[in-house]
């Protein structure tokens, strides 16, 4: 399906399509590599679930932690060379990344199994849902080597959490235990570490017999909310109820509930 993978382990089935870090050796910490085949990935998916074979996106890690972000041992610098433009690495990956994982016509899924640290924390957060095990944590580390936050961590968390708790958390770059990043309502669920996963396949299974076009347009109206105003969101509301409206899935939904049985949706 998707040839010579060697950072990211990618499996497909029922309509769930699971991407995993997998660089477990380095906390799955992002490369160029690991890039390319991310764009590789998307480059399947994108067609996939506008054909509706997938319905549904999981994103984890192997090993013991989630994602460390950008992985530092290729950006050491030796005295005398050139500095690096950084910000050509957040626009040509870190940036179009969090944008396709946005962008996808299907729920997207983070499961959070370990330590997500500086840009594996944002891109954790840019998922539609977050859930994470006990023992994961969410850390703004940039500070620590100088920069700020990307990868839509500067845009995200202030809308999640509140402008106080985000500038503490990027300024600090503190640890934030999983449970208490459910307390702040920056993710979904914090769950015990042996049932994150039996949690996710189960929840994930569900979305992708769910209602697939109701799903990627309340995706679309969620994340657009924060940017228009009540006109732009009402006109929005309109044009994607009407998309709605034509879709199989709202005459099943419909019908279901008239004969008061469980709707069959197939994503139509």
């Amino acid at each position: 399906m998707i040839k010579d993978l060697s950072t990211l382990g990618y499996q497909q089935e029922a309509g769930v399509a699971t991407v995993t870090l997998n660089r477990p050796e380095r906390l799955n910490s992002f490369t160029e590599e690991m890039h390319d085949e991310f764009r590789r990935v998307l480059a399947h998916l994108v067609p996939a679930c506008e054909a509706r074979e997938v319905r549904v996106m999981v994103l984890t890690g192997a090993g013991r932690g989630f994602c460390a972000g950008q992985d530092l041992g290729a950006r050491k610098r030796v005295p005398g060379e050139p500095l690096r433009d950084l910000g050509a690495s957040i626009e040509k990956n870190f940036g179009p990344l969090a944008s396709a994982l946005r962008a996808l016509p299907v729920p997207v899924i983070a499961a959070v199994n370990g330590v997500a640290a500086g840009a594996g924390a944002n891109l954790a957060l840019v998922c539609d849902l977050v859930y994470a095990a006990r023992s994961a944590s969410f850390v703004q580390s940039f500070s620590k080597v100088g920069l700020l936050p990307d990868t839509g961590g500067s845009w995200i968390l202030p809308r999640m959490i509140g402008p106080a708790r985000a500038m503490g958390l990027s300024l600090f770059a503190d640890k934030l235990p999983a449970e208490k990043a459910e307390q702040w309502g920056m993710i979904w669920k914090c769950l015990d570490d042996a049932e994150l996963m039996p949690e996710v396949r189960r929840v994930a299974a569900q979305l992708a017999s769910g209602p697939t076009l109701a799903y990627a347009n309340t995706k679309r109206a969620l994340w657009a909310s924060s940017t228009n105003d009540l006109a732009s969101q009402l006109d929005l509301e309109r044009d994607l109820i009407r998309e709605c409206g034509y879709s199989d899935d709202y005459a099943e939904g419909v019908n279901a509930f008239a004969e008061k049985r469980e709707p069959r949706f197939t994503g139509r």
